[in-house]
C-alpha cells in the first residue's frame, strides 16, 4: 500500500558566493595573492585597480573625459559597492583603519616591558645581496678543493663519485666496498680495483673542509673532527684521546652523559670523561649543515598593531596590512557595455554571470578583510596585557569567547586564526599563538599556558648551569607563585619549548 506524507524540514543551503566567502576566508596570504591572480586572468571584468583601464569605448563617448573625472567616477563606484555590500553584514571599516582603547593597570606586572625587536630585526638586518646570492652546494665546494689535488683520471672520477654521493649532511651512506660492488657486478677483479680506487678516494675526501665530511657514521664524524684538532694548552693529547675512546662507546650512553659508565667503560675517571664530554658537545654532528639550501620564508603580517602613548594613556592601533590587501575593480568600460544588453540567453548571459562573479569576488574579498580587523582587534582587546607587558602577562583565551563576541561561528574564527600574522610590538605571531588554555592558581584564577611557558623558559634561563633546575624543581618553583602546574605538564612545555631535560643541560 503506498501512501503519500508531507514533512517539513530544514537544511542550509550554501550558496556559491557563501562558498566562495569561506573558502577565501581560510586562505593564507600567499594563497590568496595566487587566487586573486588567477580570478584576474579568468575574469575579464576585473582588474586591479592600480592598472590603466583600456581606452577603447565600445562605442561611448569618453572624449571629454578627463583623468580626475575617471578617478571621480571609479571612487563613487567604488563606494556604491561598498554600500551594496552592507546588505550581506560586511564591515565598512575597508582599509583596516580602527583602534583599540587600552587602559591599561601596571601596578599588576610593575611597570612596562621595553618593546623586543628579536623578531623583526633579524628580518630587518637580512643583507638584499645575501638572500639573492647563488647558493654554493656542499659539493661544489668539495669538487672545488679536489681541483687543487693532483690526481689521474682514474682517481679523480672516484673523488668526484664520492662526492656526489654524500647526504645532504655531509655523511656517505655506503662503504667503498658496496659502491665498488654495486658498479662492478661480478667481475671481482673490477671489483677489488674499484674499492682500492674509493678507499684512497674516501681518505681524500675525508680530509677536507669542513672536518668530518665522508663519515660513514656519527662516530665517526666526531672521530675524525678530534683528530684534527691541534694538541695545545686547551686540549691535551689525553683529553683528544680519551673523547675519541668515549665516541667509540654506544652513543646512547653519550647522549646520557652517562659519566659513570662511559669512565668505567675508557679506564678513566669521571672528571676528565666531564671534561671530554664537553669537547665532543663542541663539535658538529652535521658536516654538511652550513651548505643546505634553506629556503629564505619571510612571514608578511596580515595585522599590523601599533603603540601610541606610554602608560595610562597608552592605545593601541589595529589595521591591516595595505600591503597584503588586493586592489581590485569592475572594469568599468566593460561592464558599460555590458549595460545596455539584457541577461537572456547566450552570450549575454554568460557575461552577465561573469559580471556578478566579479562583484562577488570584491564583496567576499572585503569581507574576509573586515573579518580578519575585528577578530584581530577583539583579540588585542582581550590579551591588552600582552602588548603592554609580554608573553609573561598573556590570559587565557579560548575560540569561543570571541566568537561569542563577534557573533560568529567558531569554525569561522578557527579560520581566521589559521596562517594569518600580526605585527606586534613584541615580533609578529600567528593569530592562533593568543590562544590557550588556562591553569588553576591558588587564588581561584587561571593563568594561560602560553605565560606558563614564558615562565619556564625564564626560570630555565636564570638557573645554575651547573646544577639545572629538574622538572620537580620547576613544579614547585610554579607552586610558589600560585600557579598549580604538575611535573609532566612541566615536561610537555619544557618540550614545546625544545628546552633538553636537566641531565643534558648541566654545563660540564
Amino acid at each position: 500500500m503506498q501512501r503519500l506524507s508531507l514533512r517539513a524540514s530544514q537544511h542550509l543551503a550554501l550558496t556559491p558566493q557563501l562558498q566562495q566567502s569561506i573558502r577565501l576566508l581560510q586562505l593564507s596570504t600567499l594563497e590568496l595573492q595566487q587566487e586573486v591572480e588567477q580570478m584576474l586572468i579568468d575574469n575579464p571584468f576585473l582588474e586591479a585597480e592600480t592598472d590603466a583601464a583600456s581606452e577603447e569605448t565600445f562605442g561611448l563617448n569618453r572624449a571629454d573625459s578627463t583623468p580626475a573625472a575617471d578617478d571621480a567616477q571609479q571612487h563613487e563606484d567604488w563606494l556604491a559597492d561598498r554600500e551594496e555590500s552592507q546588505d550581506s553584514g560586511v564591515a565598512e571599516n575597508w582599509e583596516g583603519d580602527g583602534a583599540v582603547e587600552i587602559a591599561p593597570d601596571d601596578s599588576e606586572w610593575g611597570g612596562e616591558a621595553p618593546a623586543s625587536k628579536a623578531s623583526n630585526s633579524e628580518e630587518a638586518d637580512a643583507d638584499a645581496a645575501d638572500l639573492s646570492r647563488p647558493h654554493e652546494s656542499l659539493q661544489d665546494f668539495l669538487t672545488r678543493q679536489s681541483l687543487a689535488l693532483r690526481l689521474d683520471d682514474v682517481d679523480r672520477a672516484a673523488l668526484s663519485f664520492l662526492i656526489g654521493s654524500l647526504d645532504e649532511d655531509g655523511y656517505l651512506s655506503e662503504a667503498p666496498e658496496a659502491l665498488a660492488q654495486a658498479m662492478a657486478g661480478d667481475d671481482m677483479q673490477a671489483q677489488e680495483e674499484l674499492s682500492h680506487r674509493f678507499t684512497v678516494a674516501l681518505g681524500l675526501l675525508q680530509n677536507m673542509e669542513p672536518v668530518g665530511v665522508g663519515a660513514r657514521s656519527l662516530a665517526e664524524c666526531l672521530t675524525l673532527q678530534l683528530q684534527a684538532l691541534p694538541a695545545g694548552k686547551a686540549v691535551s693529547a689525553e683529553l683528544k684521546a680519551l673523547a675519541c675512546c668515549l665516541c667509540a662507546q654506544p652513543l646512547e650512553h653519550l647522549a646520557r652523559r652517562d659519566a659513570r659508565r662511559l669512565a668505567l667503560a675508557c679506564s678513566s675517571s669521571e672528571e676528565p670523561v666531564r671534561q671530554a664530554l664537553g669537547l665532543i658537545a663542541r663539535l658538529e654532528p652535521k658536516p654538511g649543515r652550513r651548505f643546505a639550501d634553506v629556503e629564505h620564508n619571510i612571514v608578511v603580517p596580515d595585522v599590523l598593531v601599533s603603540r601610541r602613548g606610554s602608560g595610562a594613556q597608552s592605545r593601541f592601533r589595529v589595521q591591516i596590512n595595505p600591503d597584503v590587501m588586493p586592489r581590485l575593480r569592475v572594469h568599468e568600460l566593460y561592464a558599460q557595455a555590458l549595460k545596455g544588453h539584457k541577461a537572456k540567453e547566450g552570450p549575454s548571459a554568460a557575461l552577465h554571470q561573469r559580471l556578478q562573479e566579479a562583484r562577488w569576488f570584491i564583496k567576499n574579498l572585503q569581507q574576509r578583510f573586515d573579518t580578519i580587523l575585528r577578530v584581530s582587534q577583539a583579540i588585542v582587546e582581550r590579551q591588552k596585557n600582552f602588548f603592554l607587558h609580554g608573553e609573561l602577562a598573556m590570559r587565557p583565551l579560548v575560540l569561543r569567547e570571541i566568537a561569542e563576541e563577534l557573533s560568529l561561528h567558531e569554525s569561522t574564527i578557527s579560520r581566521v586564526t589559521t596562517a594569518k600574522y600580526m605585527a606586534t610590538p613584541f615580533g609578529t605571531f600567528e593569530l592562533k599563538y593568543f590562544f590557550g588554555s588556562g591553569l588553576g592558581t591558588e587564588t581561584g584564577g587561571s593563568a594561560s599556558s602560553t605565560a606558563v611557558r614564558a615562565l619556564i623558559r625564564q626560570l630555565i634561563g636564570a638557573e645554575n648551569p651547573k646544577k639545572p633546575l629538574s622538572d620537580n624543581q620547576l613544579s614547585a618553583m610554579l607552586k610558589e607563585q600560585g600557579i598549580e602546574c604538575a611535573r609532566r605538564t612541566v615536561a610537555k612545555y619544557r618540550e614545546a619549548l625544545k628546552i633538553a631535560p636537566a641531565n643534558l643541560r648541566n654545563s660540564l
